[in-house]
């Protein structure tokens, strides 16, 4: 089987996963043999206490070893940086990404700088974390302007070039997988989904209530690195329909201008300029830095 690509790193964090990562290297070393091409896997043990390492390195991984829990994308970081392919594939270590899928996702990688393997709806989540993805997913499409099926899968087949420019922006928690998705639309890099099936996970989730917080937080301050009028524009244009509204009330009642609103219609244009300075400042950042190939 001739591949499309002369290389590829496959990269799987883990942590705590000793019941599964054995399972999960055999299954990819199986699919990897069959590629067509020189390959590597490399398993980040993120500071297990459970023998997660030792049992990812029997089944045949390189194993890289954190002396602490950093965080699944600090591990993934570790990857990207050991990684002597320029196509890297992220998959979880807890047996819900199927491997088979591997060469799917290199076939589109031909032709896309990123390529995602989107699960159907909230599948492989727990009961009490769908809601939070369905609001995310809200969130993240107004955010980014796209419509993006699946912003936080962890299944991915990226150029690790692309990866590299966008390391310094890159959190070390669970919301690495939604950072490098805006990041990569943002950036301009062209990103492609493929349906997938998801398995339920073996072992117990190391995701909390908090971490998804922590990415609404992260995905705001990201629209406003990549684009901050998207967030600008908005609270000037609430700002100056609220100062509309009080000049006007101000003159049918009191026959002369609301001081409240002159003041917020100063605010609505103060909004509107900063938010264009900043869309400058980070323009001209993006083509210095991440934006370029």
């Amino acid at each position: 089987m001739k591949s499309i690509v002369e290389s590829v790193s496959l990269i799987i964090p883990a942590y705590q996963e000793s019941a599964a990562i054995g399972q999960v290297v055999t299954a990819v070393l199986k699919v990897a043999t069959e590629l067509g091409c020189e390959y590597e896997v490399i398993v980040v043990d993120d500071g297990s206490t459970d023998g997660t390492g030792d049992a990812a390195r029997k089944a045949g991984a390189h194993v890289l070893t954190h002396p602490y829990n950093k965080g699944y994308g600090a591990s993934l970081k570790t990857g990207i940086r050991h990684a002597s392919s320029r196509t890297v594939i992220f998959l979880d270590a807890d047996g819900q990404h199927d491997p088979n899928d591997i060469p799917r996702l290199l076939a589109e990688r031909k032709s896309y700088d990123m390529v995602v393997g989107a699960r159907k709806g909230t599948a492989g989540s727990p009961l009490w974390r769908k809601p939070g993805k369905v609001f995310l997913k809200l969130l993240v499409n107004n955010l980014t302007g796209h419509n993006i099926p699946d912003f936080n899968s962890g299944y991915r087949a990226l150029d690790r070039e692309m990866a590299l420019r966008f390391l310094p922006i890159m959190p070390d928690g669970f919301s690495f997988s939604t950072t490098s998705t805006i990041a990569a639309f943002k950036g301009g890099y062209l990103v492609n989904y493929l349906p997938i099936q998801v398995s339920r996970r073996i072992g117990t989730s190391t995701v909390t209530a908090a971490d998804g917080f922590r990415t609404i937080m992260l995905i705001i301050r990201l629209v406003t690195l990549f684009a901050p009028l998207r967030v600008f524009l908005p609270i000037s244009a609430t700002t100056f329909l609220i100062g509309l509204i009080f000049t006007v009330y101000g003159y049918v009642h009191a026959g002369e201008a609301s001081v409240k609103g002159l003041i917020a219609l100063l605010a609505a244009v103060q909004f509107f300029l900063f938010g264009v300075l900043v869309d400058q400042v980070v323009a001209v950042r993006r083509g210095e830095n991440i934006g370029q190939k």
